[in-house]
Protein backbone atom coordinates (compact mmCIF):
# COMPACT_ATOMS: atom_id res chain seq x y z
CA UNK A 1 0.00 0.00 0.00
CA UNK A 2 2.71 2.21 0.89
CA UNK A 3 4.69 1.53 -2.49
CA UNK A 4 1.26 2.71 -4.41
CA UNK A 5 0.64 6.09 -2.33
CA UNK A 6 4.09 6.79 -1.80
CA UNK A 7 4.17 10.89 -0.66
CA UNK A 8 0.90 11.48 -1.81
CA UNK A 9 -0.83 10.43 1.32
CA UNK A 10 -0.08 8.69 5.01
CA UNK A 11 -0.24 4.97 5.70
CA UNK A 12 -1.50 4.39 9.42
CA UNK A 13 -0.78 0.35 10.33
CA UNK A 14 -2.74 -1.19 13.00
CA UNK A 15 -0.26 -3.48 14.64
CA UNK A 16 -1.76 -4.19 17.87
CA UNK A 17 -3.71 -7.13 19.45
CA UNK A 18 -3.78 -8.49 23.06
CA UNK A 19 -0.43 -9.89 23.64
CA UNK A 20 2.51 -6.94 23.40
CA UNK A 21 5.11 -8.81 22.76
CA UNK A 22 3.24 -9.90 19.34
CA UNK A 23 2.45 -6.19 19.06
CA UNK A 24 6.03 -4.98 19.44
CA UNK A 25 6.76 -7.13 17.14
CA UNK A 26 4.52 -6.10 14.17
CA UNK A 27 4.97 -2.73 15.14
CA UNK A 28 8.78 -3.19 14.15
CA UNK A 29 7.60 -4.91 11.17
CA UNK A 30 5.13 -2.19 10.10
CA UNK A 31 7.74 0.36 10.62
CA UNK A 32 10.13 -1.55 8.37
CA UNK A 33 8.28 -1.66 5.47
CA UNK A 34 7.88 2.36 5.53
CA UNK A 35 4.19 3.11 7.27
CA UNK A 36 3.94 6.43 8.72
CA UNK A 37 2.34 5.65 11.71
CA UNK A 38 0.49 2.85 13.69
CA UNK A 39 -2.92 2.57 15.21
CA UNK A 40 -2.35 0.86 19.04
CA UNK A 41 -6.16 -0.61 19.52
CA UNK A 42 -6.63 -1.12 23.25
CA UNK A 43 -6.46 -4.88 23.57
CA UNK A 44 -9.47 -7.23 23.26
CA UNK A 45 -10.62 -9.45 25.61
CA UNK A 46 -8.65 -10.17 28.66
CA UNK A 47 -9.31 -6.82 29.73
CA UNK A 48 -5.79 -5.45 31.60
CA UNK A 49 -5.65 -2.60 34.68
CA UNK A 50 -5.12 0.34 33.63
CA UNK A 51 -1.37 0.23 34.42
CA UNK A 52 -0.94 -2.50 32.27
CA UNK A 53 -2.27 -0.48 29.03
CA UNK A 54 0.33 1.91 29.78
CA UNK A 55 3.02 -0.37 29.89
CA UNK A 56 1.68 -2.25 27.17
CA UNK A 57 1.61 1.37 24.54
CA UNK A 58 4.71 2.02 26.20
CA UNK A 59 6.71 -1.01 25.27
CA UNK A 60 5.49 -0.41 21.61
CA UNK A 61 6.00 3.31 21.58
CA UNK A 62 9.38 2.47 22.89
CA UNK A 63 10.35 -0.38 20.35
CA UNK A 64 9.45 2.16 17.42
CA UNK A 65 10.44 5.03 16.14
CA UNK A 66 7.21 6.62 14.20
CA UNK A 67 4.12 8.41 15.78
CA UNK A 68 1.73 5.82 17.38
CA UNK A 69 -2.06 6.89 17.49
CA UNK A 70 -4.07 5.15 20.38
CA UNK A 71 -7.38 3.60 19.81
CA UNK A 72 -9.95 3.17 22.43
CA UNK A 73 -13.26 1.30 20.67
CA UNK A 74 -15.08 0.01 24.07
CA UNK A 75 -17.80 -1.18 22.31
CA UNK A 76 -15.32 -3.59 20.28
CA UNK A 77 -12.83 -4.12 23.37
CA UNK A 78 -14.76 -4.75 25.96
CA UNK A 79 -12.22 -2.30 28.04
CA UNK A 80 -12.57 1.65 28.23
CA UNK A 81 -9.15 3.56 28.51
CA UNK A 82 -9.94 6.36 30.78
CA UNK A 83 -9.00 10.01 30.78
CA UNK A 84 -6.24 9.27 33.31
CA UNK A 85 -4.69 6.70 31.39
CA UNK A 86 -4.93 8.38 28.01
CA UNK A 87 -3.72 11.65 29.10
CA UNK A 88 -0.25 9.69 30.95
CA UNK A 89 0.35 8.31 27.54
CA UNK A 90 -0.15 11.68 26.15
CA UNK A 91 3.38 12.49 27.16
CA UNK A 92 4.79 9.80 25.58
CA UNK A 93 6.92 11.27 22.82
CA UNK A 94 6.20 9.35 20.08
CA UNK A 95 2.14 9.04 21.28
CA UNK A 96 0.31 11.60 19.21
CA UNK A 97 -2.96 11.31 19.88
CA UNK A 98 -6.25 8.97 20.11
CA UNK A 99 -8.67 7.49 17.98
CA UNK A 100 -11.29 8.19 20.44
CA UNK A 101 -14.73 5.93 20.15
CA UNK A 102 -16.22 5.50 23.86
CA UNK A 103 -19.26 7.66 22.54
CA UNK A 104 -18.57 9.53 26.04
CA UNK A 105 -18.42 13.52 25.54
CA UNK A 106 -17.53 14.15 28.97
CA UNK A 107 -14.68 11.61 28.77
CA UNK A 108 -13.53 13.35 24.98
CA UNK A 109 -13.61 16.76 26.28
CA UNK A 110 -11.35 16.21 29.05
CA UNK A 111 -8.59 14.46 27.17
CA UNK A 112 -9.57 17.40 24.44
CA UNK A 113 -8.61 20.25 27.56
CA UNK A 114 -6.33 18.16 29.15
CA UNK A 115 -3.89 16.98 26.72
CA UNK A 116 -0.94 18.47 25.93
CA UNK A 117 -0.03 20.74 22.51
CA UNK A 118 0.70 18.26 19.61
CA UNK A 119 -1.47 15.46 21.19
CA UNK A 120 -4.63 15.39 19.00
CA UNK A 121 -7.81 13.61 19.35
CA UNK A 122 -10.11 12.32 16.32
CA UNK A 123 -13.11 11.60 16.55
CA UNK A 124 -14.00 7.27 16.24
CA UNK A 125 -17.16 8.08 15.63
CA UNK A 126 -18.95 9.53 12.09
CA UNK A 127 -21.91 10.54 14.48
CA UNK A 128 -19.42 12.44 16.79
CA UNK A 129 -17.50 14.65 14.54
CA UNK A 130 -19.50 18.05 15.00
CA UNK A 131 -19.20 17.30 18.60
CA UNK A 132 -15.73 16.44 19.11
CA UNK A 133 -14.52 19.34 16.66
CA UNK A 134 -16.63 21.96 18.28
CA UNK A 135 -15.02 21.38 21.72
CA UNK A 136 -11.15 21.10 19.90
CA UNK A 137 -10.71 17.80 18.72
CA UNK A 138 -8.64 17.35 15.24
CA UNK A 139 -10.68 15.26 12.79
CA UNK A 140 -12.20 12.40 12.03
CA UNK A 141 -11.13 8.36 11.30
CA UNK A 142 -14.29 7.57 9.08
CA UNK A 143 -16.11 4.85 8.13
CA UNK A 144 -18.35 7.07 5.61
CA UNK A 145 -15.29 8.84 4.54
CA UNK A 146 -14.96 5.82 2.14
CA UNK A 147 -18.20 7.10 0.22
CA UNK A 148 -18.44 11.11 1.20
CA UNK A 149 -15.12 12.29 2.14
CA UNK A 150 -15.74 15.05 0.17
CA UNK A 151 -19.15 16.09 2.26
CA UNK A 152 -17.19 15.26 5.57
CA UNK A 153 -14.36 17.79 4.54
CA UNK A 154 -16.62 20.10 3.62
CA UNK A 155 -18.25 19.84 7.54
CA UNK A 156 -15.35 19.66 8.90
CA UNK A 157 -13.77 22.72 6.65
CA UNK A 158 -16.58 24.83 8.04
CA UNK A 159 -16.65 23.91 11.77
CA UNK A 160 -12.60 25.00 11.22
CA UNK A 161 -13.51 28.32 9.74
CA UNK A 162 -15.59 29.13 12.68
CA UNK A 163 -19.06 28.87 10.78
CA UNK A 164 -20.64 26.37 13.88
CA UNK A 165 -24.24 27.09 12.82
CA UNK A 166 -23.60 26.00 8.84
CA UNK A 167 -21.34 22.87 10.14
CA UNK A 168 -23.97 21.86 12.59
CA UNK A 169 -26.79 21.78 9.10
CA UNK A 170 -24.36 20.06 7.39
CA UNK A 171 -23.20 17.63 10.29
CA UNK A 172 -27.48 17.10 10.49
CA UNK A 173 -27.77 16.52 6.58
CA UNK A 174 -25.17 14.00 6.67
CA UNK A 175 -26.25 12.08 10.32
CA UNK A 176 -29.02 9.65 8.50
CA UNK A 177 -26.03 8.07 6.30
CA UNK A 178 -23.55 8.14 9.13
CA UNK A 179 -26.14 6.04 11.42
CA UNK A 180 -27.32 3.80 8.13
CA UNK A 181 -23.32 2.70 7.77
CA UNK A 182 -24.15 1.00 11.21
CA UNK A 183 -27.07 -0.63 11.20
CA UNK A 184 -25.73 -3.77 11.10
CA UNK A 185 -22.19 -4.80 11.87
CA UNK A 186 -19.10 -2.42 10.32
CA UNK A 187 -17.64 -2.81 7.91
CA UNK A 188 -20.54 -4.80 6.29
CA UNK A 189 -22.25 -1.70 5.43
CA UNK A 190 -19.51 0.19 4.43
CA UNK A 191 -18.47 -2.33 1.87
CA UNK A 192 -21.77 -3.01 0.31
CA UNK A 193 -22.04 0.37 -0.36
CA UNK A 194 -18.62 0.91 -1.75
CA UNK A 195 -19.82 -2.23 -4.22
CA UNK A 196 -23.00 -0.79 -4.97
CA UNK A 197 -21.30 2.85 -5.71
CA UNK A 198 -19.13 1.01 -8.48
CA UNK A 199 -15.87 0.34 -6.61
CA UNK A 200 -15.79 -3.37 -6.19
CA UNK A 201 -14.52 -4.41 -3.21
CA UNK A 202 -15.89 -7.65 -2.63
CA UNK A 203 -18.01 -8.75 0.08
CA UNK A 204 -16.33 -8.84 3.93
CA UNK A 205 -14.30 -12.35 4.98
CA UNK A 206 -15.45 -14.88 7.66
CA UNK A 207 -16.79 -14.19 10.58
CA UNK A 208 -17.99 -10.59 9.37
CA UNK A 209 -20.49 -11.87 7.29
CA UNK A 210 -24.41 -10.69 7.16
CA UNK A 211 -27.21 -14.11 7.99
CA UNK A 212 -29.30 -15.57 5.54
CA UNK A 213 -31.70 -12.81 4.09
CA UNK A 214 -30.06 -9.68 6.25
CA UNK A 215 -28.24 -7.99 3.77
CA UNK A 216 -31.31 -8.27 1.80
CA UNK A 217 -33.08 -6.82 4.22
CA UNK A 218 -30.38 -3.83 4.96
CA UNK A 219 -30.92 -2.83 1.15
CA UNK A 220 -34.25 -1.85 1.38
CA UNK A 221 -33.59 0.24 4.41
CA UNK A 222 -30.30 1.62 3.48
CA UNK A 223 -30.33 2.45 -0.39
CA UNK A 224 -33.17 5.01 0.03
CA UNK A 225 -30.72 6.90 2.78
CA UNK A 226 -28.07 6.37 0.16
CA UNK A 227 -29.90 8.11 -2.91
CA UNK A 228 -30.29 10.93 -1.06
CA UNK A 229 -26.29 11.82 -1.13
CA UNK A 230 -24.20 12.22 -4.06
CA UNK A 231 -21.87 9.27 -4.08
CA UNK A 232 -18.15 10.18 -5.64
CA UNK A 233 -15.52 7.81 -5.00
CA UNK A 234 -12.57 10.31 -6.57
CA UNK A 235 -13.61 12.47 -3.62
Amino acid sequence: VKDVIGEDGAVVAGTTNNNTRGSVALSREAEKVGVDALLLTVPAYNKPTMGGLYQHFTAIADAVSIPGILYNVPSRTSLNMDVATTLRLAEVPNIVGVKEASSDPDQIAYVIKDSPDGFNVWSGNDNEIFATMATGGYGIVSVAGNIISGQIQKMMGLILEGDVEAGAAEHLRLLPIFNALFYITNPIPIRYAMNRSGFDVGPARLPMVPESGELEAFSKKFDPIMDQYSIDLSE
